[in-house]
């Protein structure tokens, strides 16, 4: 008996390689499902979108207010030197609203606000005001008297100007003795520095043929001595570092 024979009748088995075919998959095991994964992303997907909401809402409770887009000083008014932008509502702060803007600008400012300012109502009052220490002095200007380009919140020094003392009757020596007295009072300024709260429109064309009205701030103690000067035309504006 042959032995191929032999080795196939037994058992009833064909004779096949234990070796898998070429080609053939190994069986898989089943996959294995993670719910805590699905329960996970589930939870955060509702946690951004509640996080979305409430930044919606958020942005819901801001109000628009009115900010000032360049120095105004004390007794000025806004005018049109301001714009718009949004701030967190807070009811404990006197914003004054975008909407408001006509009535902010009736009124005066009681110090001098900086640009970049949100404005509050607390800023603001129906007259202006001069801060304790300090006075309101008109003067009015010839040209020559006050430099070219002065403006609103300039510090100036305020010189008192012009021969104020000889008289042609005088004697020669007390005529020589009052000149020497005036240059040396003239070489002091009046006021070292001052604050410019108010100048006339510089573009008026009415300037050019009469006096340059001009409003200083100055120690309480100094306004007299400039009222003199200015009454008497004798007094001139030198702008000073600090501007």
């Amino acid at each position: 008996m042959r032995i191929q024979e032999r080795t196939g009748a037994g058992n009833n088995r064909p004779a096949t390689s234990a070796h898998p075919v070429m080609g053939e998959r190994l069986p898989m095991p089943p996959r294995e499902r993670k719910p805590a994964l699905a329960a996970l992303a589930v939870l955060l997907i509702l946690v951004g979108a509640l996080g979305a909401t409430m930044l919606v809402l958020r942005a819901g409770d801001r109000v628009e207010v009115v900010k000032v887009t360049s120095d105004i000083q004390a007794g000025d008014s806004v005018g049109d030197h301001t714009t718009s932008v949004l701030v967190a509502a807070d009811p404990s702060i006197h914003y004054v609203k975008s909407s408001q803007i006509e009535e902010l600008k009736k009124l005066k400012a009681r110090s001098p606000i900086y640009k970049g300012t949100i404005v509050i109502g607390e800023m603001f009052a129906e007259g202006a005001t001069v801060p304790a220490g300090k006075a309101s002095v008109g003067v009015s200007l010839k040209e020559g008297q006050y430099p070219a380009g002065i403006k609103s919140g300039d510090t100036v020094a305020v010189y008192r100007v012009g021969d104020s003392g000889s008289s042609g009757s005088h004697g020669s020596s007390s005529s020589s003795s009052s000149n020497s007295s005036s240059s040396s009072a003239g070489s002091a300024p009046l006021v070292e520095r001052a604050k410019v709260s108010y100048v006339q429109d510089q573009t008026d064309s009415t300037i050019s043929s009469t006096n340059l009205p001009v409003t200083l701030m100055v120690d309480s103690g100094q306004a007299a001595s400039v009222t003199d000067a200015a009454s008497a035309g004798q007094i001139a504006l030198v702008i000073v570092p600090g501007n």
